[in-house]
């Protein structure tokens, strides 16, 4: 196909939502191709996707084990040849005009690498890491450590969502990893995601690259999407925060170990796992 985008979605567990997701696509204004990628998932999600819809622009790709994300990700992306690709969570539901109004306002911003839109919860509201800054060591202890709240005037979270939205397309440091749209022939410079990453992170670790390259980010306020977050990870909440912080220890690792001194760096190191550590105790005996 030509002139069209391609979307990767990968699947694991997500129930009917899968179904709900793919509808949502083939609803769009502008030709599309789907790729879902099931990463072994142990319910009925893509029965029921293969039961509700056939049509030939959906591809199924079965991985025989969870891969991961960006494994997933990576084993579609080199055989596209879409300028543009939308990364798409399988708990996600955008609107009929979505992928051409992403189109529209790439064209118009030839150095934007990335883009994303305002993600929003099933009850409106915006949902956090939808806008947000790079979450440098230093920034994670203003998190952790709710910094943030206690001297707002000074410290900063790397979260953004509590300001209010811009009125135009802005040049960002991070957006939500749950929908990407993504330039094809910027990757070609930057490269494919980082396997090493198995869940989480692998998209902090996409922006860092692709800024360096001096492609930009860019969050255009005019476009929406829902997202279910967590419905694809409630059967593993501890081990899905696992993924998630031990991502982040690479991500530190990777861009930041040689600009932070030791007596700092290893203290951000320890906070992290004191923050799995904390969540993993909430999950289990409070959630």
């Amino acid at each position: 196909m030509s002139g069209h985008v391609s979307i990767i979605i990968v699947n694991f567990n997500a129930g009917k939502l899968l179904t709900d997701c793919v509808q949502a696509t083939l609803t769009s204004t502008f030709p599309v191709e789907i790729y879902v990628i099931d990463n072994a998932s142990q319910d009925d999600s893509l029965a029921i996707l293969q039961q509700t819809i056939i049509d030939k622009r959906i591809h199924i790709i079965k991985n025989n084990d969870n891969i991961g994300f960006a494994p997933a990700i990576n084993s579609v992306l080199p055989n596209l040849t879409s300028e543009y690709i939308l990364l798409l969570n399988p708990d996600c539901l955008i609107q009929a005009d979505t992928i051409a109004s992403f189109v529209e306002t790439m064209n118009k911003y030839p150095q934007t690498g990335i883009s994303g839109c305002v993600v929003r919860n099933l009850d409106g509201s915006e949902q956090a890491g939808c806008r947000r800054s790079v979450p440098t060591p230093w920034r994670a202890l203003v998190r952790v450590f709710l910094l943030d709240k206690l001297f707002p005037q000074y410290c900063k979270s790397f979260v953004l969502t509590s300001s209010p939205l811009p009125t135009n397309p802005t040049k960002i440091e991070g957006i939500s990893g749950a929908c990407m749209f993504v330039r094809q022939s910027a990757i070609k410079i930057v490269g494919l995601m980082d396997e090493e990453y198995f869940l989480h992170c692998e998209d902090l670790d996409w922006f860092m690259r692709f800024r360096a390259k001096n492609f930009h980010i860019l969050f255009i306020p005019s476009i929406e999407v829902t997202h279910v977050k967590g419905f694809c990870s409630r059967n593993q909440p501890i081990k899905i925060l696992w993924y998630k912080h031990r991502g982040m220890i690479r991500f530190y690792r990777k861009f930041f170990q040689k600009q932070y001194p030791r007596l700092l760096f290893w203290p951000v190191i320890l906070a992290v796992w004191v923050r799995f550590s904390l969540l993993a105790i909430k999950t289990k005996f409070f959630s």
